[in-house]
């Protein structure tokens, strides 16, 4: 499925088409600052660093802490096996939906750096070419029928799998420069039985990230009846 290796106080796991040519620097954004191989950045409750090293486009993303919890831990995790690290469980899951065809980025590597019973993370995933969220486009245009629809397609085809996403969003829904859907961060979240309950509570968060965007700009071509044809078309293709 993919490879692991152990390095002094780190374990690193990686895409077998990226084995030989990973090292430990890979997950220091400094490291490709002095290279010069920065090519974008990507602001939030974290950085995530995009970076170009031969023919890969990658973004490095450490794993933070939020809420509350986060102002104390900040990025400090409680260690009790590999198999139960975010890390691992994110860049496990994301291994099996690109195995399932799923449109998410191929998840290059990631690492896990062990200081007693505590860890610290980082993934490394291949960017998505020409990628706009739902946000970027909202704030310029609205939405076409066709791309409401594949939106809708999207969502149907990995809650149809039993995906869960634990922080579905609009910012974390991509159209790539030929118009395919990508749904990408897949931190917490997991494979489940597909159940009406949970999907539609996906569903719901997604809603309300859109209400909550609206909100917070002045201006994003966004419609209720917009809602209403995403939401229509998604439970068209549910298959339960």
């Amino acid at each position: 499925m993919f490879d692991i290796q152990h390095l002094q106080n780190s374990t690193l796991l990686c895409h077998p088409a990226y084995t030989q040519m990973l090292t430990y620097d890979w997950f220091d954004a400094h490291f490709w600052q002095q290279q010069n191989k920065i090519v974008g950045a990507k602001k939030g409750r974290a950085t995530a660093w995009f970076f170009k090293h031969e023919q890969l486009t990658g973004v490095l993303r450490h794993y933070w802490r939020g809420g509350l919890i986060g102002k104390l831990l900040t990025d400090q995790y409680v260690y009790v096996g590999l198999e139960h690290t975010r890390v691992y469980k994110e860049f496990s899951l994301m291994m099996h939906l690109t195995e399932l065809g799923l449109n998410v980025p191929t998840p290059i590597a990631a690492k896990v750096t062990r200081s007693g019973f505590i860890y610290r993370g980082d993934i490394i995933t291949e960017a998505v070419k020409g990628a706009q969220s739902l946000l970027d486009i909202l704030l310029t245009r609205p939405l076409t029928h066709d791309e409401l629809k594949n939106v809708a397609t999207t969502l149907s085809e990995f809650h149809n799998r039993g995906v869960y996403h634990a922080d579905l969003n609009i910012n974390n829904i991509l159209f790539d420069e030929a118009g395919k859907v990508f749904i990408i961060d897949f931190d917490r979240g997991e494979i489940r039985q597909p159940e009406i309950a949970w999907q539609q509570e996906n569903i719901k968060r997604l809603a309300r990230s859109f209400a909550k965007e609206q909100g917070r700009n002045e201006i994003m071509h966004w419609q209720q009846s917009d809602w209403q044809s995403l939401y229509c078309d998604y439970q068209a293709l549910l298959k339960i």
